[in-house]
């Protein structure tokens, strides 16, 4: 895939996702189409087991479903599980 094919995004990591990842924001270039192919290349990229059966995702504030589409300028929304009673 060449340049024109990478969407730049805003990634947003929050609780356990940020403390993996190092940081609560990043911008990346990704060629994922997906919410879902995002979330795998950032498990590879941060080394980290994948939660996502029990995360959620949205994309600029609007919760989505794993196989939402990406687009250039996204800000992608990672939620892991929260632990509670």
């Amino acid at each position: 895939l060449g340049e024109d094919d990478m969407n730049t995004l805003t990634v947003r990591n929050f609780a356990l996702l940020r403390d993996r990842a190092g940081r609560d924001q990043e911008q990346i270039q990704t060629d994922a189409t997906s919410a879902l192919a995002l979330f795998a290349e950032l498990i590879d990229r941060h080394g980290t087991e994948d939660p996502r059966g029990h995360c959620k995702v949205a994309i600029n504030d609007v919760m989505v479903d794993w196989d939402a589409p990406l687009n250039e300028g996204d800000t992608v929304l990672l939620f892991p599980p929260v632990a509670g009673g």
